[in-house]
């Protein structure tokens, strides 16, 4: 590794994983970024790191996460090229095999996982926008407002309990910052994020609604 190279990687192990995300995203180009796989699985994967440094309360959200982009990456690695779109995995289960529907069907997960993503948004959002609220009513609010009216009585009642025993707000900034970063670093990163994120998320939700004709 040249001394260039070896600098930078230095660099990077004290950036914050939301740093990391946008440099990743960052590769994209904007044709290549508006319907990526790639760009939204690596959002997905952001989401999480966030939930993992949240810690085991969110174990429930966590598995759901995990297994729908396990369930998008099988599609992607049937053919790489030709589902490097989302648009082509929905349009081969809208127009090919029928599955769009099913319970188990690659647009459902891309759809969990953007409503889920869009949690993760606005909860970043809430924690820099309302310095005075505990994590717990930060994370109870987003939940309110993104996840809860999708799920059922059930996956309600097991996030109320996990949302009860989520650390303290200061702790998870400090878990989220970077090891050379401040908060001030932290907040700079979650916008960039944001703006390059929600895009991606615009047309996701776009499509399947112009697809599937609602949000399944």
């Amino acid at each position: 590794m040249e001394r260039g190279e070896a600098q930078k990687e230095d660099m990077r192990q004290g950036w914050s994983c939301i740093r990391l995300a946008v440099e990743e995203l960052s590769l994209f180009k904007p044709e290549e970024k508006k319907m990526s796989t790639l760009a939204f699985l690596g959002a997905s994967n952001l989401l999480l790191h966030v939930l993992d440094k949240i810690g085991p309360t969110m174990m429930v959200l966590r598995r759901d996460i995990q297994r729908n982009i396990e369930r998008v990456e099988e599609t992607y690695m049937l053919d790489p090229n030709l589902y490097s779109s989302l648009e082509e995995i929905v349009q081969k289960e809208v127009v090919g095999d029928g599955s769009a529907r099913q319970d188990d069907s690659c647009c459902r997960s891309i759809l969990w996982l953007a409503r889920s993503i869009t949690f993760s948004l606005a909860l970043l959002d809430k924690l820099d926008k309302n310095p005075e609220s505990s994590l717990e009513q930060v994370v109870e609010e987003t939940y309110n407002g993104t996840l809860k009216p999708w799920h059922g009585w059930i996956s309600s009642a097991a996030y109320k309990v996990a949302i009860k025993l989520v650390p303290g707000r200061e702790m998870l900034i400090r878990l989220l910052m970077g090891q050379e970063q401040d908060y001030n670093d932290l907040k700079q990163d979650i916008k960039k994020y944001a703006s390059v994120i929600r895009p991606l998320l615009d047309d996701t939700y776009q499509l399947l609604v112009s697809r599937i004709g609602f949000f399944l």
